[in-house]
C-alpha cells in the first residue's frame, strides 16, 4: 500500500494560484521545525510536539527519495517560501488514513490553504485504496471543524481530555477533540451493528449519529 506521488494528485486539490505542494525533503527538515514553532507555538506538548524534533523525522517520516514509512509530510510553498504543512499517517492493517497535524504561517491564513488538507487526505486515501479516512479537530481551532464539515467529513464523536496543549504561556491543559470520519469503502462492505449488540445508551447514540 504505497504512498502516491503528490504530482499525481495535485490536479485534484484546491491549490490557490501561486502556490504548490511538495513532499518534504531531508534538507528542509530544520527549516520546517523552525517554521512549525512559529506557526503553531502552542504545540510544545501533546501528541504532535514530535514535529518539533528532528529525530522524529528520521525515525518515522517518509522523506522524499528515501524508503517509505507510515507518516508523510507535505509542504505548501509560495515561490521558494514554505507557508504551510500537512501530515498524514497510514495503517495498512486497517486500510485507514489519519490526517495528522497541519499548520499555516499566520500571514497566509486568509488564503484558504486549510481546504487543501482534507482534499489531499481524500485524494490520497482513494488513490491508495484506503477504506476510511479520519482526522481530529481540537475545540481550540473551530475553523478546522468547519473545513472538515465542508469537505463532507462527519463528526462521529468527541473525546474528552484526549490531548495536551499549551493554552497560555506556561499553562498546559488537557483539551477535547472532535473525531471526523469519511468512509470510502462501499456500503456493502460495511457490517453495521445490530440492535441486540448494543446497550440502550449505545443504540441511542448510534441512532443519533447514523440513522438514515
Amino acid at each position: 500500500m504505497n504512498w502516491i506521488a503528490i504530482d499525481e494528485l495535485s490536479s485534484k486539490l484546491p491549490i490557490p494560484n501561486g502556490y504548490r505542494i511538495e513532499q518534504l525533503k531531508r534538507s528542509e527538515i530544520p527549516e520546517l521545525i523552525r517554521c512549525f514553532k512559529v506557526w503553531f507555538p502552542d504545540v510544545t506538548v501533546g501528541a504532535e510536539c514530535c514535529y518539533q524534533r528532528e529525530d522524529f523525522y528520521s525515525r518515522e517520516v517518509f522523506i522524499k527519495g528515501e524508503p517509505e514509512r507510515d507518516v508523510i509530510v507535505f509542504l505548501i510553498k509560495k515561490d521558494q517560501e514554505p507557508v504551510a504543512m500537512f501530515s498524514m499517517q497510514r495503517s495498512e492493517d486497517t486500510l485507514t488514513l489519519y490526517g495528522r497535524i497541519g499548520a499555516i504561517a499566520p500571514r497566509y491564513r486568509g488564503e484558504k490553504l486549510a481546504y487543501i488538507a482534507p482534499a489531499l487526505l481524500e485524494a490520497m486515501g482513494r488513490a491508495m485504496g484506503m477504506e476510511v479516512i479520519y482526522a481530529l479537530a481540537e475545540f481550540t481551532i473551530p475553523n478546522m471543524q468547519m473545513v472538515l464539515e465542508k469537505a463532507g467529513f462527519q463528526i462521529i464523536g468527541i473525546v474528552p481530555a484526549s490531548d495536551r496543549l499549551m493554552v497560555a504561556p506556561g499553562v498546559i491543559k488537557r483539551v477535547y477533540e472532535a473525531i471526523y470520519v469519511k468512509v470510502l469503502a462501499a456500503d456493502a462492505d460495511v457490517l453495521r451493528p445490530q440492535p441486540e449488540s448494543m446497550t440502550p445508551r449505545t443504540k441511542a447514540l448510534y441512532d443519533f449519529l447514523f440513522a438514515g
